[in-house]
């Protein structure tokens, strides 16, 4: 659920702008190779991108009665 960790980034919850995810997905010179239109349009994207932003927050573990034990 876009959590991130070792392998990559946190995208979710509160994902970036979608501008900036554009920016980074097209220019990005990283291990992965660029996600171009040809490859990704920019439907998807924004597709995407929506998804992210549908993440719900993880409770606060405080109000977790199992973890305040």
């Amino acid at each position: 659920v876009g959590q991130g960790g070792i392998t990559g980034p946190k995208l979710a919850p509160s994902p970036m702008p979608l501008a900036a995810l554009s920016v980074f997905l097209r220019n990005t010179n990283g291990p992965m190779p660029p996600y171009q239109e040809a490859v990704l349009s920019n439907q998807d994207l924004e597709d995407i991108h929506a998804y992210l932003l549908s993440i719900p927050k993880s409770p606060d573990y405080k109000s977790i009665p199992l973890l305040n034990q």
